[in-house]
């Protein structure tokens, strides 16, 4: 790749791009697993990461469900996971150095879907172009993870759909929040 072309996807290009569903407050998990079980969320989410790679921390990892197969992994997608070099599992790619992986990165033409949890939302942020955000409207105090704070106004904001869930009859917005500056 030329350098032309190289400097015109560093500003096009979302290297990371964010994932997360989160409520009023932020909140994105409790107890090791997500606040809200939504699923039009599960369905959006599947559509926006399949066919990609997922980066994920390794709690996230570890609250995935086991398939039916024995597997845990995220069907369709490549599975990589921060973690410690002890750490094993039958995800496709173990990252053990965060910062060496966003230098790798960070200049590549791939999309690396970044899914969670907090930690890793948080220290990937400031590299993302997009982020992808179901907005629930609605609260949990007894959430114990919340997603990381950041400037919408930073942020073009597009809503991709809205609803309703079913069962519970919470209200939700599909968010896409593109970045205005260059990253």
């Amino acid at each position: 790749m030329n350098i032309k072309a190289r400097l015109k996807c560093r500003w096009r290009c979302s290297m990371f791009v964010i994932v997360a569903a989160i409520g009023k407050n932020g909140e994105l998990g409790k107890s090791g697993d997500l606040v809200w079980h939504l699923a039009d969320d599960m369905r959006f989410f599947r559509q926006t990461t399949s066919g990609g790679k997922v980066l994920m921390g390794r709690r996230t990892w570890e609250s995935l469900p086991v398939r039916k197969d024995g597997f845990r992994k995220l069907a369709d997608r490549w599975n990589i996971v921060v973690a410690d070099s002890a750490f094993e599992g039958d995800f496709d790619e173990l990252v053990t150095d965060l910062d060496g992986f966003i230098a790798e990165n960070r200049s590549s033409s791939e999309r690396i879907f970044v899914i969670g949890g907090g930690s890793i939302y948080e220290q990937l942020l400031p590299f993302a172009r997009e982020i992808y955000l179901t907005e629930i409207k609605a609260e949990d105090n007894a959430a114990d993870v919340y997603f990381a704070e950041f400037n919408k106004s930073d942020y073009d904001r597009e809503i991709l759909g809205d609803g309703v869930d079913e069962k519970s009859g919470i209200k939700y917005e599909f968010v896409k929040y593109l970045r205005k500056d260059k990253i």
